[in-house]
């Protein structure tokens, strides 16, 4: 049996006398969506920024393929395959697409004794790239970045992050601020990746996008690991009650019930 591309084992992480991640232990596998589920606060960006190489976990193992590995920084990780697309697909909006595709990378060509960005060779990649994701509508690499909708500038970071060679690919909230069109693509777009063979890590409070794409799921409650389970093992309103808390969900019914009766909560 295949190795994990990517296991977390009992990982924790403090800052200071603050426990913010407890025993958290995770695995995604290549051609499979992980998605990482929680409210607000629950720990989900501070498992991501660990496993990106932003934090250093205080205790447990990161391992890649069987092998333990410690990321001395974010291009650390980069450089190991790991990709982050944040919410707002961390393009720049007063650059090109060609240019915001290849941002770091640049290609270049000789001019006299200079090298200077191809910008030709860049726009006719980048173009291609985000078209192959299903984004026929742009079709000018010197187009401003600015003037792309939420779903295409999610669009132009994953197929950026698939071209310079990721493996692991990290979805931050990506459908959290686009409409239900634009979202529908960008989850087209994760099971793409799924298929190219990406292990592809999926952060939402989504339960419906979540189970639209995904494989395996894990679910957070202030920092520690609330459930583990696989597709269509829970259900949609058993999950949204594990996000919830559980607890909090029975200790608001038994609320209403008691509003219902005529009764006075007691507080606490």
């Amino acid at each position: 049996m295949a190795k994990p591309i990517v296991k977390l084992t009992n990982i924790n992480k403090h800052f200071g006398p603050i426990d913010v991640l407890h025993d958290i232990s995770l695995e995604v596998n290549a051609g499979e969506v992980l998605c990482l589920l929680g409210d607000n606060g629950a720990g989900k960006s501070t498992v991501i920024k660990t496993l990106a190489g932003v934090f250093k976990p205080s205790s447990g193992t990161i391992e890649m393929d069987g092998e333990i590995v410690e990321f001395t920084g974010p291009r650390d990780a980069a450089n190991r395959g790991i990709a982050t697309v944040h919410q707002f697909g961390g393009t720049f909006p007063l650059m090109s697409i060609g240019r915001s595709f290849f941002v770091g990378v640049e290609p270049t060509r000789k001019f006299g004794p200079f090298n200077i960005f191809d910008r030709k060779t860049a726009n006719e990649i980048a173009v291609r790239a985000v078209r192959e994701f299903g984004i026929t509508r742009i079709d000018d690499g010197d187009r401003l970045v600015g003037g792309l909708s939420g779903g295409e500038r999610q669009a132009l970071a994953i197929a950026r992050a698939v071209h310079l060679g990721a493996r692991v690919l990290i979805l931050d909230e990506p459908t959290a601020a686009l409409g239900v069109k634009e979202a529908a693509h960008v989850l087209r777009i994760v099971l793409q990746a799924r298929q190219r063979g990406l292990a592809v890590i999926f952060i939402t409070h989504n339960v419906v996008h979540a189970l639209t794409v995904g494989d395996h799921f894990a679910v957070l409650i202030r920092g520690a690991k609330a459930a583990d389970f696989k597709k269509g093992e829970k259900s949609r309103e058993e999950i949204t009650d594990l996000m919830a808390g559980g607890e909090a969900m029975a200790e608001l019914e038994a609320e209403i019930k008691s509003y219902s009766a005529g009764q006075t909560p007691q507080a606490n």
